[in-house]
Formats: C-alpha cells, structure tokens, sequence
C-alpha cells in the first residue's frame, strides 16, 4: 500500500504555502484530508502533484492549490455553514469539513455523488451533507449560508447562491461567457441587498450548468481537458 504522507506534506508546504495560502486552518485540513482517497483508481500516486484529476463524468478534481485558494478567500472557519456546488469526487468537501461545523454539497452527476458518499462514510466524514441537483438553485432549506463555494463556471453569478449567504457571508464561484476568460469572484453579502465583489485573478473551470447558469446544450465549448483549473500567482 502506498503511503502518501510525506507527498501530503510536500504538497502543503511547496504547492500550498509557498504559493501564498496562509490560513492555517486551510493548510490544517489539507495536510488531515488523504486526496489520493477522491481520485480514480490507478491515479493514486499523482494525488499531491499540482494538477486536476479525471473522476468520471468528463469531470476533475482540481488541483489542489486552487481548492485551497478558493476555501481560504471563502473564508471558511469553525461554526461556519457551508455550502459547495459541484461537489465532484467529494474533496473540496472533506477538506472544508475539517474545518466548518456542516457543510451541504451539491452534484448533478448521480454516479459521482454516489461515489462521494461512500469516501465521506470510509473516512468519518459525518457532517457532510450531500444530495443529487441543480446547484445553480442553491440549496434554500439548509440556508443561509456562511460560505458558497462554486466548483464550475457559470455565464453570471446565479442570484439564488447570492439570495442564500448570511449577511456577512462570502461566495467564491468563476463567471465568464467564455471557457479562456473566466475570473474567479468573490462576492460578500453586506446587507440585504447590497454585496461587494472582488476579483480574484484567471481561471479555467468546467461550465455550471443549470436553470441558473448554462443550459446543457448551450454550454461553451471546451478546450484541452476542459475541466482543469488554474489560477495564475
């Protein structure tokens, strides 16, 4: 059997901390959640290299940095309610369950969700909740929410993720019409109208598809290996 956990810690401290993640709570669960657990079998060994995985579906897991990035500008801490729209293998889950008190997932695909539940079961990982949907919807009946995070890029920000953060709240999701211009957002709640947005930099993510977001047939075209993300330093 392989042991990954000197490359787990490799991954943090060269591909994590190097490149500007601070948050110790984020590094924490980075270094706790086992990747090589959320990947597709026989890509084991690459889990703590930076780059996106396939996971079935025309779907990755994405690089670890960007998963970090994301959950730190989010900033999830402990309390928080959490809610993830893309869950894929279920990663960026278990790593924001290190630190939140829940967190609710959504994935359109039933297969990957399914797949998920069983790696949350193996590990422990019970406050996770995750159920088969239309992310762009949000998930109203566990709202609001201290944290969105939005693993798939949408035309525009979808006004029910926006309708469903706490005052205070922070979403993080990448919009953009076209599959090489995306930037990655981050929009704070800051009354009950009113959101302040911020622009994290470049970004490649699979299209959010949804009543909200892209429709299935009228999704961007894709590019290379479509899914991979990426976030220039």
């Amino acid at each position: 059997m392989l042991d990954l956990s000197k490359a787990r810690d490799r991954m943090v401290d060269v591909h994590l901390a190097r490149r500007g993640v601070r948050d110790r709570n984020v590094l924490d669960a980075m270094r706790e959640v086992p990747r090589e657990k959320f990947v597709e079998p026989g890509f084991e060994e690459f889990a703590y290299e930076d780059g996106a995985l396939p996971i079935g579906q025309s779907q990755t897991i994405s690089q670890p940095y960007i998963v970090a990035l994301m959950i730190e500008a989010a900033e999830v801490k402990p309390g928080d309610r959490v809610l993830e729209v893309g869950a894929g293998s279920g990663y960026a889950a278990a790593v924001m369950s290190r630190i939140a008190k829940s967190v609710h997932a959504i994935e359109r695909h039933a297969a990957l969700a399914e797949a998920a539940r069983q790696r949350f079961d193996r590990l422990g990982y019970a406050n996770i909740d995750l159920r088969v949907g239309d992310g762009t919807k949000g998930w109203s009946e566990a709202a609001p929410f201290d944290a969105i995070l939005v693993a798939a890029a949408g035309p525009s920000t979808p006004q029910a993720l926006k309708d469903q953060l706490d005052v205070g709240g922070r979403l993080v999701i990448p919009v953009g019409e076209e599959p090489r211009n995306q930037r990655l957002l981050k929009i704070t709640r800051t009354g009950g109208t009113t959101f302040e947005e911020e622009d994290l930099g470049a970004v490649m993510f699979v299209p959010l598809v949804g009543e909200q977001g892209w429709a299935e047939k009228r999704q961007p075209l894709r590019h290379q290996s479509s899914a991979r993300p990426y976030c220039r330093s």
